[in-house]
């Protein structure tokens, strides 16, 4: 797999020297790469307990993406995956510590608490004052002697972190991040595992499935499970964490690395609605795994004063702060927005005639979804097939024995459920055919009209690569009859696949060897639409 790297020795030096060039100067680091890799608060002046966490990288922006005021005062990183060594966590410790002592945060994995428990020992006997705290707060695996640490530990680099800001003394600051510890709970879920740089990637979770409760190293869950839809995925997490819901739950939602930042919002919708918790942090990114294609929940019963230090606003840009969870706000549509309804009216030909272009619409979906792919985003069989549906399910409120409010009936529809710039064109242009038709234009006439329309407002005329070159022809060959029409649509479509160069619509946008030998998606839904049309008036 192709990734933005250079040499894979190089990979964790230099992504922490561009964390610390795009810093301001907020952020330093010690001079000892490349086995000591420490990162630390430019204004750090010792005179306040010292807060240190680490481990291995691959989990940004934790940890070096949370050093500042209000949080952790140094990262210690290792490489990927790989925590860092005894001598690089006791050299975050030395540069930091002052009277006030340090605290080290640690995430319960062999490799983390023994390099960084040799590392107190080590410092205590040099005279430094050391605490450490170990985050086991992953309950995936419910046998398992020692739990993981996972992103619940954010919670406690916030919550200890304004406390030492604040300037609690070092008994208080480590008192209260294990009473976080000791309430805090996890479990992830993803569809994919992770890409380790410089080697393959495992496949081990299939199609269809999800695996729950896997690790931010990629270790596996404690099981697979089908996978169907987010919401499904939200509930399974949820359910279990319930167990461990209290009074005012704040959680966080934690993307592990690749989830779209879309996707992540159907996800906090899931879990807002679940009603466990009141507070949120998130979605984000904030300890990940690499390009993982999961999330984690994080959950804790926070009282008065935690709750205050995890409201407590802090510079870094990785921290998304916490939000009350509320109904989503919605507000009436103002005045003048909706138009006026038409009244409703039945003829059973045009009925048939709407249906009938609109199951055609649906069964091209496929069809033309792959023709788009060529020269745009692959969408146009879906847009379509959406309107279509709507349309059928329209029919009983529109005037369809009345063609001066059908049409622009027909447009306001189409512009209510049609995505991106199509349904503003078909807006258009059926507005524009009924204000022909009520002008007393014929059909012929209203058509073309609302094409102008489209053409004046849009830019587009035969000969760029649109809907227009089937359309245009097809409307001049009307006044012969349908079968006239719909064989000159078909031409017109027919025709774009040798427009090579569009110049007009999302196909402007794409190199000329993506358009050679394929008709353009919306032509050959007109083109299409013609025929339905054509082989209607036949039957």
């Amino acid at each position: 797999m192709a990734q933005f790297i250079n040499a894979k020795e190089n990979l964790v030096t230099e992504a922490i020297d561009g964390l610390l060039a795009a810093s301001g100067g907020a952020l330093s680091r010690l001079d000892g790469y490349p086995h000591i890799k420490v990162v630390f608060r430019s204004d750090w002046d010792k005179s306040k307990v010292a807060l240190v966490s680490g481990g291995g990288s691959g989990h940004e922006p934790a940890h070096a993406g949370f050093v500042g005021k209000g949080m952790l005062t140094a990262a210690v990183c290792g490489e990927v995956f790989a925590s860092p060594s005894v001598e690089a966590v006791l050299a975050g410790i030395l540069a930091v510590t002052g009277d006030a002592g340090c605290l080290l945060i640690v995430k319960n994995y062999t490799g983390d608490r023994l390099n960084f428990g040799l590392a107190a020992e080590r410092a205590r006997a040099l005279g430094r004052k050391v605490e450490m705290v170990v985050v086991d707060d992953d309950i995936a695996l419910p046998d398992l002697p020692q739990p993981r640490g996972v992103a619940g530990t954010l919670f406690v680099h916030k919550i200890a972190g304004a406390m030492a800001e604040d300037g609690a003394d070092l008994q208080a600051v480590t008192g209260a991040a294990r009473t976080v510890i000791a309430k805090v709970a996890s479990i992830g879920m993803s569809l994919d595992t992770c890409t380790i740089p410089g080697s393959s990637k495992e496949n081990r979770i299939g199609a269809g499935k999800a695996e729950l409760g896997l690790g931010i190293h990629g270790e596996p869950g404690v099981e697979q499970v089908d996978f169907s839809d987010a919401m499904t995925a939200m509930t399974a997490v949820v359910e279990k964490l319930r167990g461990q819901s209290g009074g005012d739950m704040v959680a966080i939602l934690n993307n592990l690395g690749s989830t779209t930042p879309l996707e992540m919002s159907v996800l906090t919708h899931g879990l807002t609605a679940s009603g466990l918790v009141k507070h949120i942090i998130g979605p984000a990114p904030l300890m990940t795994s690499l390009d993982m294609h999961g999330f984690s929940v994080s959950i804790m019963d926070a009282t008065a004063t935690e709750h205050a230090a995890l409201a407590a606003p802090v510079a870094m840009a990785a921290w998304p702060g916490m939000a009350q969870v509320v109904d989503p706000p919605v507000v009436g549509l103002p005045d003048g927005l909706t138009p006026i309804e038409p009244i409703a009216s039945k003829n059973e030909k045009t009925r048939a005639i709407i249906e009938n272009v609109a199951e055609l619409l649906i069964s091209a979906e496929s069809q033309l979804n792959a023709l788009d792919a060529k020269s745009g985003d692959g969408d146009t069989g879906s847009t379509l097939a959406t309107a279509a549906r709507a349309l059928k399910s329209s029919l009983d409120r529109l005037p369809l024995a009345d063609l001066t409010q059908l049409f622009p009936a027909l447009g306001n529809e189409l512009s209510q459920t049609m995505g991106g710039s199509s349904g503003v064109i078909l807006a258009i242009y059926f507005n524009a055919a009924g204000d022909a038709c009520a002008n007393g234009a014929s059909v012929q006439k209203a058509l073309v009209d609302g094409l102008n329309r489209v053409s004046q407002v849009g830019g587009a005329s035969v000969g760029d690569r649109t809907m227009v070159d089937a359309l245009s022809p097809a409307l001049d060959a009307l006044p012969n009859g349908i079968d006239a029409a719909a064989a000159a649509a078909r031409a017109g479509a027919d025709s774009t696949a040798s427009i090579h160069r569009a110049k007009a619509g999302r196909a402007a946008y794409v190199p000329e060897e993506n358009l050679k030998g394929h008709n353009d998606p919306g032509a050959e839904a007109v083109a299409l639409l013609f025929g339905a049309l054509a082989k209607e008036m036949v039957d």
